[in-house]
């Protein structure tokens, strides 16, 4: 059977990735099959915003997915990789109001109604622009099952646990204290709120005793807040305050009376040990005023204006309030101090804002009930985070966890589904829109105008995807899922999210194992953000370099929970890496010319090749255990090594002389049968993390299928694992390397003719070099090889290496001019000396070390190291010209 050649001479990506793509998904191939009796392997898509556009992390993250998939589904599984896009309700309206504040409306101009269909036109005009870009990296997953968090099915799942939770009590409405984002306009979680360290000041304040002189000092960050403040908190016992408890003192600015008590929550060390207590503006000191009964004023207006409750400062925004406030306590002889002090603040993790902690009527889910199964399971072994400290980190989450506010005041997202009566109060919480109260049989309902927190409706994506609340056939067969990937910033928003939402919805946990990956940094390590203007955006690279470039310069070295730093030299060292695969796989097209596969009998086989079959055997078992245990990174890195140096730079140069000078045609064959094997082999190992170049190669191999996506993955063959043949071939790859060196510390060219002595330390090595000594002069270029167990003396001004099997002496007499050479040594060793002084000037210099950037000290003592080794090559170089 002869191969058609045409392979083009040069690799180029954008003829290919497209047709490829456009192939497998027409083919069907990203699909299971419908044996639901294998195996299966299922995966679920982390759901990008839907109108948003691919960044790096979701280039790293949906190719550690798509490495999976496609392995598996070589290994054999049936698998499912799910899509879809989530609506992201505060980022996509927050768009659409900006859309529409650039025609002078806003989403009240339009109603809730209309509003809303902006938002689906958005949608349809935005929402395939993620996916689209997801199929440029290459994503094999199954685009027919595409699921999106507001579509009809995801939407039946949402109501059926909201009503679910409601009726078991685990879901209820109050007045409770939340993060509220006055750009946003809407109430956030816990972990949606940033904290970062600002410098601020620490006020402290005098609080007159009523009917009396005295009065007790308050410190606070926020004076502000102070209009809303009901009482004054000291700790229990204190002998500086015991007096006081049970008396009033009079508000400053204000004139209300309010209590002194005693609580626990007080820290005495801190400022003056006395706290004002402002119940509706923060968590701890909500927690205060139910304890003890106070009042909660609420004095701030949605957008962070003063109410009125602030009294004259109404309508002031709450800096400037807070600046006003200030000077009045000064005027009226109130402010005792100020202080410098830096504190945490938290913004909007969205927006930036800062955050406004207010009393507010919100809906929240009861979190003590669904943590403690969710904390269990994990600590069971049922779900395995991978890397393992991860599980301290969710466990210590859990164990803590606060209820969580789910309602949201916005029009896009999910509209909680609770209606009450206007004519009796009735509330009417349904799966399906009620038409009249149950209680009264009123038909004048009203329903909730929040809507779900978007979190809400992703924590069920691993089980409303596969068709829940209805008892699907995909949902039997592929839930539980078989692995979440993930970023690390998401463990609190999803991940503990989707483990107590399926447990407590489905009985059974979502998934079974969770690869957490780190993010992805500048060069520098820094997080890529728009006012760094760090950013990169993937789809240029994927323009300019290709898909497979991106994906394998993201993994290459990534461990499980580490950051990872985008680099373009890495990105250039892949596309170098794609054209040594490239090239290598032509040149062993181009010389299968009439090839005819045999059967090869193992005696037939050269050392090199036993050498080459037995590293790939066991290349094959070190890439799928490294999968198996997810250091992805890892498996690229000993695919690249393999295939670069052990393949291309070794195999390939050891196989030519048999093809090009065969002692026989039977010669020829067995080599060109372990090539075609090797490279057909390799490209299975690399299509899971490079696709696109892999099956443009395969569809030029003899006897290929239909697609290399189907071919099954490689099996360790124990019978061809050889390590004598290896170690053997190691011996003489380093007495190869070692003549190599030797060429080039002395600037021998590949053309000049060298003789070459070995000192062999025993019998066995003799055998071994004197079998096999032809690949030391092809591979070495070695036009005399002596072996030898015993030298009267050593050969004078000869270069020489020490192995561990051989000492080896390369003559330099006759080959060089040696005093030529000894003056160009000297000189390069001056010039060396001079750039060692340069940089010990340097770092010795106080003041280049105290002004120069951490990174730049590291390169001159990394220039100084690199010019002290030099030195000691050279003088040893010299050493032996002169024969010292």
């Amino acid at each position: 059977m002869s191969s058609q050649i045409s392979l083009a001479s040069v690799y180029d990506p954008e003829q290919v990735e497209g047709k490829w793509y456009d192939f497998w998904k027409s083919h069907n191939y990203f699909a299971p099959g419908d044996d639901y009796s294998k195996k299966h392997f299922s995966i679920v898509m982390p759901p990008p915003n839907v109108t948003g556009q691919l960044h790096l992390g979701h280039a790293l993250d949906n190719t550690l997915q798509d490495i999976l998939a496609r392995w598996r589904r070589m290994q054999g599984y049936n698998t499912l990789w799910v899509p879809g896009t989530d609506h992201a309700g505060i980022a996509t309206q927050a768009r659409v109001e900006e859309n529409l504040a650039s025609e002078g409306l806003n989403k009240h101009d339009l109603g809730r109604e209309k509003f809303l269909e902006r938002v689906w036109e958005w949608k349809e005009l935005y929402g395939d622009r993620i996916t689209n870009q997801l199929s440029l990296l290459g994503s094999s997953c199954d685009w027919s099952r595409e699921r999106f968090t507001m579509d009809e099915g995801c939407s039946q799942a949402v109501r059926e646990v909201f009503v679910n939770l409601y009726e078991k009590g685990l879901i209820y409405r109050g007045n409770y204290i939340i993060n509220w984002c006055p750009k946003c306009m809407t109430a956030i979680s816990d972990i949606e709120v940033e904290h970062d360290d600002s410098d601020g000041c620490l006020w402290h304040i005098k609080y007159p005793l009523e009917g009396s002189d005295e009065y007790i000092v308050v410190a606070t960050t926020r004076p502000e807040t102070m209009l809303g403040d009901t009482g004054v908190a000291v700790y229990p016992g204190d002998e500086r305050y015991r007096h006081l408890v049970g008396e009033n003192v009079i508000l400053p600015l204000m004139g209300r009376k309010i209590p002194v008590f005693e609580d626990h929550y007080v820290d005495r060390e801190f400022g003056t040990g006395a706290v004002k207590v402002t119940p509706a503006h923060d968590p701890n000191d909500f927690e205060m005023g139910l304890r003890h009964d106070l009042e909660q004023i609420v004095v701030f207006t949605a957008d962070a204006r003063m109410n009125e409750n602030a009294g004259s400062y109404a309508g002031l925004e709450r800096m400037e309030c807070r600046s006003q406030v200030v000077a009045d306590l000064e005027a009226g002889g109130f402010l005792v101090k100020t202080e410098e002090h830096q504190h945490a603040v938290g913004h909007c993790q969205r927006c930036d804002t800062i955050i406004e902690p207010m009393v507010s009527l919100q809906w929240f889910v009861k979190m003590k009930p669904l943590a403690e199964p969710a904390i269990q399971k994990v600590m069971d072994g049922e779900i395995r985070f991978i890397p393992e400290r991860f599980t301290k980190i969710y466990i210590n989450w859990m164990e803590n966890i606060r209820d969580w506010c789910i309602s949201r005041q916005l029009w896009w997202g999910h509209r909680i589904p609770v209606w009450y009566c206007e004519d009796c109060g009735q509330v009417i919480c349904s799966r399906e829109d009620p038409t009249s109260c149950t209680a009264c049989s009123s038909s004048k309902l009203k329903q909730d105008e929040d809507v779900l927190d978007t979190w809400f409706s992703s924590a069920l994506w691993p089980f409303s995807t596969l068709g829940w609340p209805q008892d699907t056939a995909d949902l039997q067969h592929f839930y539980p899922t078989s692995v979440l990937v993930t970023g690390r910033d998401i463990i609190f928003f999803w991940v503990a999210r989707m483990i107590f939402s399926g447990i407590e919805q489905t009985g059974k946990v979502p998934f079974h194992e969770v690869n957490i990956h780190g993010l992805i940094l500048d060069a520098q390590g820094r997080k890529m953000s728009k006012s760094l203007g760090n950013g990169i955006d993937p789809i240029e690279v994927i323009q300019k370099y290709g898909a497979d470039t991106l994906r394998f310069s993201m993994i290459t070295g990534v461990t499980p929970g580490n950051d990872v730093r985008f680099q373009w030299d890495k990105v250039e060292n892949t596309r170098n890496f794609s054209n040594k695969v490239w090239n290598a796989s032509r040149f062993v097209l181009m010389n299968l010319t009439d090839f005819t596969p045999v059967e090869l009998e193992k005696n037939e086989l050269t050392l090199a090749d036993r050498w080459i079959i037995s590293r790939f055997n066991t290349k094959i078992a070190e890439i799928t255990e490294l999968l198996e245990r997810y250091e992805l990174g890892e498996a690229a890195r000993g695919m690249y090594d393999f295939i670069w140096d052990e393949f291309c730079d070794w195999y390939i140069e050891l196989a030519k002389p048999r093809l090009f000078h065969p002692a026989n045609e039977r010669e020829k064959v067995v080599v060109q049968s372990v090539l075609l094997d090797i490279l057909k082999g390799i490209l299975k190992l690399l299509h899971p993390f490079m696709p696109f170049i892999t099956e443009e190669i395969y569809q030029y191999l003899p006897g290929h299928n239909e697609t290399i996506m189907l071919e099954p993955w490689p099996i360790r063959d124990e019978s061809m694992v050889e390590p004598e043949a290896v170690i053997k071939m190691q011996a003489i790859m380093g007495v190869i390397r070692a003549i190599r060196n030797i060429r080039a510390e002395f600037n021998l060219s590949h053309s000049t003719p060298i003789k070459a002595i070995l000192l062999l330390k025993d019998k066995q090595a003799w055998e071994w070099f004197e079998t096999y000594g032809s690949y030391i002069k092809d591979l070495a270029k070695v036009s005399e090889l002596r072996l030898s167990l015993d030298l009267d003396e050593k050969p004078h001004q000869a270069a020489s290496a020490l192995l561990s099997l051989v000492e080896i002496y390369v003559p330099l007499e006759g080959i060089i001019d040696v005093d030529k050479e000894i003056g160009r040594l000297e000189k390069e060793l001056k010039n060396t000396e001079v750039d060692i002084d340069r940089a010990a000037a340097k770092l010795t210099n106080e003041k280049f070390l105290n002004k120069a950037p951490a990174d730049v000290i590291e390169k001159e003592k990394a220039k100084q190291k690199e010019a002290e080794i030099k030195k000691e090559g050279l003088l040893q170089r010299l050493q032996i010209l002169k024969g010292e």
